[in-house]
């Protein structure tokens, strides 16, 4: 069977990756340099409840939690800690941080009520009727941020006709395997890129788990986090309501530190399944379309095909070396360490695979727990869930 149509069509798909990475590179600069939103000096700040919900204990939790007690903010600051379980152990972590922090308000809510398939919009739920200041900003446990966090975050908030905020973010090798750092350069070569491109040609409108920053009158109008309680991509969701009121959500320049864990291929094989899927389920011809961006794979199968000839290897040299002039644009626009580059070609192929992969099923794991995602991202757990309540502050 003769296959070079089929070697013909990987090439040229390759050859428009390493076009829309370079592309990539070139908006990525042009982001970064854009002037930051910024509160006049003598302005008064906002008061800011800042919510983490937690689940068990993570590699650096007390690092990444510290960060965020850190703030350099003139406002009144509250943190409001979530769990679900009594015998969590991160409220040692919360503890530990409460001692440290004696004037910060830090605030622990334990509450086991379920009110829906997605855990962590559960906690969000027990934990709003905690909320005390006006500004509410929520952030993933495993983000890492800079002292001037918030002052930033709260001078997106202001801007008119802004009533929502996200933030990019990038890798943060937990440790040193490779692992960690094949999951980091998933993040700052391939999520980055894509959102830096997919927001400056109007085709993404993104919102992020990293950080959600809005007015507690917003969240009373989009009616509370209860709406969410099934959503897989919950911050996405969010995201989309609070565009229906009448605001933008706006991306500020700067990005947070997102904590790589993963210690073998089987955890970072799964966790980056449910991002794909949850992708998937987001914008499904968008994600199909995506396949441009694993030119270097696309290359190979081009040039392994039987026929391919020697172009197909020049090709594949040209989308590798496309994708560390990406990789290095990208630290220089954020301030990034600078990546172990020998993994590219290997991060590339666990990328495509996983790809592929994600059309095969709706199935998920999140937080140990099993779910299958039906077309609109919903998610349905595989086991049923207890329901019990109780809630103790700290």
């Amino acid at each position: 069977m003769d296959l070079t149509w089929l070697s013909s069509l990987c090439l040229l798909l390759a050859l428009a990756g390493c076009v829309y990475g370079l592309g990539a590179a070139h908006l990525a600069g042009r982001f970064a340099r854009r002037a930051p939103a910024a509160l006049p000096d003598a302005a008064p700040r906002p008061s800011v409840t800042l919510l983490k919900p937690l689940c068990g204990i993570e590699p650096n939790l007390y690092e990444n939690l510290e960060t965020f007690c850190r703030q350099r903010y003139a406002g009144p600051v509250q943190v409001v800690f979530g769990v679900q379980s009594a015998a969590d152990p991160a409220i040692g972590v919360v503890r530990r941080l409460a001692d440290a922090y004696p004037a910060v308000r830090l605030d622990l809510v334990i509450d086991a009520r379920q009110h829906g398939a997605n855990r962590k919009v559960s906690n969000l739920i027990n934990m709003a009727s905690h909320i005390a200041h006006d500004v509410v900003v929520l952030a993933d446990s495993d983000m890492v941020v800079r002292p001037d966090y918030l002052e930033r975050i709260v001078a997106e908030l202001s801007v008119e006709g802004v009533n929502g905020v996200t933030c990019l973010y990038h890798g943060v090798p937990a440790n040193r395997s490779v692992w960690a750092h094949l999951s980091a350069l998933a993040i700052d070569v391939q999520f980055l890129p894509n959102v830096v491109m997919g927001t400056a040609l109007g085709l993404a409108r993104p919102c992020f788990g990293s950080t959600i920053a809005f007015t507690r009158a917003a969240l009373t109008r989009i009616a509370g986090f209860e709406t969410f309680r099934d959503d897989l991509a919950d911050d996405y969701a969010i995201g989309e309501a609070l565009r229906a009121d009448g605001g933008v959500v706006s991306i500020p320049t700067f990005t947070v530190g997102h904590t790589c864990v993963d210690t073998d291929l089987a955890g970072l094989w799964r966790h980056e399944l449910r991002w794909n899927r949850t992708i998937r389920n987001v914008d499904p011809l968008g994600y199909a379309g995506s396949i441009v961006t694993h030119a270097f794979p696309l290359a190979l199968i081009g040039a392994l095909i039987p026929g391919a000839g020697q172009h197909a290897l020049a090709v594949a040299a040209l989308a590798l070396a496309c994708r560390i002039v990406l990789c290095v644009r990208l630290e220089r626009a954020f301030g990034l360490p600078a990546h172990p580059y020998w993994l590219l070609p290997i991060r590339d192929i666990l990328s495509f695979a996983n790809f592929a992969w994600s059309f095969v099923s709706g199935a998920v794991t999140w937080k140990g727990h099993d779910y299958r995602v039906v077309a609109d991202g919903t998610l349905i757990p595989e086991r049923s869930l207890g329901r019990d309540a109780g809630a103790t502050p700290l």
